[in-house]
């Protein structure tokens, strides 16, 4: 039952509505005749809706509301008025007040009115109780993240959920496509953690050859020859006490990723070809291009890495989704890429920047660092101008769209309908069978496809 305060000093229409609203059961009243007595009663309870007199003596409607913005209160208000009070309660409106009803009220429009009113006051509070926005100057390392050029929210937000993370020593996750910077969030996350004085190494599944010399690097190799073991360390034992990192997580079997865990778990693993247990102290960071949620067997990814990884993830947002980011970090890499060239460039032409919003940027920040270094080159003046640009940004929109069909990473239907289903779990709060409602199909079916 929602809890309504009542202040009239008419005692005629406070019983009527107290009999009406209790008759609802849908409201517990608290009937107040005597108007003087609100200030202590707000000090000392809360309600979900106020219905308010403004023709009162001692203290009026308009003083309540006044008292009420004073101390910050923000509980609806709907005001009571009569006939000839309209502009009153018009002034009230301006103070504060959700709505005003005409004596004698109608009981229909009555509750239609305090139903609108109490659903303003849970917004509110709704949006009182979320966290503020967390900004960039409260970033404790800030010297640690001045790299990354951005005044997006998101992230901005995940620059304080890595820090958070770094000043832990559990692995972090970090998915991202090709050129948003996975390794330097790596790096950055290991120079804000307390490792951040030992060795920081890196290692690509995608550059390495084979599986076999990538468990070679990672683990160590020890090889029998003419009757001697000969033993060569993996970065496992080069970075102790730091942080590994290693990328395109998503290339390495089952057989590496099952190895992975268990030092991730235990610390303990052996080199390649030798049966000697070995420890490892070191914090890993593992970043990966894809978001690693499809079933066993279809990414070829082991669920039970996963479920060690997903723990704490980090996602960054590609470039194309953070237009207001391409300014900025144009022109901070431009102040770059002249000292380097050893050029007296000093901006970008608005015409120039248009054209770089406008591109699809495929390979994210890495992408839009060569463009300006191409850029630096090709300029004579003091003005990067559009047609410095290389080419393939200058294209009009249809060379866009022919570029977007060029970098489109085909997705098989299941997989597509997977995520969306996941996501609508997601926006529904966890509530399968409000989502299967959602998308119109039984939970039996919305089950099988999760």
């Amino acid at each position: 039952m929602k809890k309504i305060l009542i202040v009239d000093d008419d005692a005629a229409v406070t019983n009527y509505l107290l009999v009406f609203l209790t008759q609802t059961e849908r409201f517990d009243s608290v009937i107040v005749n005597d108007s003087r007595k609100v200030p202590e009663l707000l000090a000392r309870e809360q309600f979900d809706v106020i219905l308010l007199d403004m023709d009162m003596p001692e203290v009026s409607g308009a003083d309540i509301l006044k008292l009420m913005r004073q101390r910050g209160l923000q509980t609806p208000v709907v005001v009571l008025t009569g006939v000839g009070g309209v502009d009153l309660a018009v002034r009230s409106m301006k103070l504060g007040a959700f709505d005003y009803l005409t004596k004698p009220v109608d009981d229909d429009h009555l509750l239609e009115v305090l139903d609108l009113a109490i659903q303003q006051g849970v917004l509110h509070r709704t949006l009182n109780e979320l966290p503020a926005e967390p900004k960039r100057e409260d970033l404790a390392h800030g010297a640690v993240w001045e790299g990354f050029i951005t005044q997006d929210a998101r992230m901005i937000r995940l620059l304080h959920e890595a820090e958070k993370m770094a000043s832990g020593d559990m692995t972090v996750l970090i998915i991202g496509e090709h050129g948003c910077g996975r390794e330097k969030l790596a790096r950055a996350i290991h120079e804000a953690s307390p490792r951040r004085s030992a060795p920081f190494a890196a290692l690509d599944a995608a550059a390495v050859k084979s599986r076999d010399e990538f468990a070679a690097m990672l683990f160590g190799r020890a090889r029998l020859w003419r009757g001697t073991t000969k033993e060569r360390p993996g970065l496992l034992e080069g970075s102790a006490g730091g942080t590994l990192f290693l990328d395109s997580l998503e290339q390495l079997g089952i057989p590496l990723q099952i190895r992975l865990k268990r030092v991730i778990q235990t610390g303990e693993f052996y080199r390649e070809h030798s049966t000697r247990v070995l420890t490892a102290d070191v914090r890993f960071i593992v970043a990966s291009t894809s978001d690693l949620t499809l079933p066993e067997g279809e990414l070829g990814f082991s669920k039970d890495l996963l479920y060690h990884l997903r723990v704490n993830t980090l996602r960054i947002p590609p470039l194309r989704e953070r237009g207001d980011d391409i300014p900025a970090l144009a022109e901070h890499l431009l102040r770059r890429e002249a000292v380097r060239a050893g050029k007296d460039i000093q901006s970008i032409s608005s015409e120039a920047l248009d054209l770089l919003r406008r591109y699809p940027f495929p390979q994210n920040d890495a992408e839009l660092a060569l463009i300006i270094a191409s850029a630096v080159i090709r300029e004579t003046t003091s003005v990067i101008s559009a047609a410095a640009l290389p080419a393939c940004v200058r294209e009009p929109p249809a060379g866009a769209e022919e570029r977007a069909v060029e970098h489109f990473e085909p997705r098989r239907l299941i997989d597509m309908e997977r995520e969306y289903v996941a996501r609508m779990i997601q926006h529904c709060g966890g509530d399968r069978e409000k989502a299967a409602a959602e998308l119109g199909i039984p939970l039996a079916q919305l089950d099988r496809m999760c």
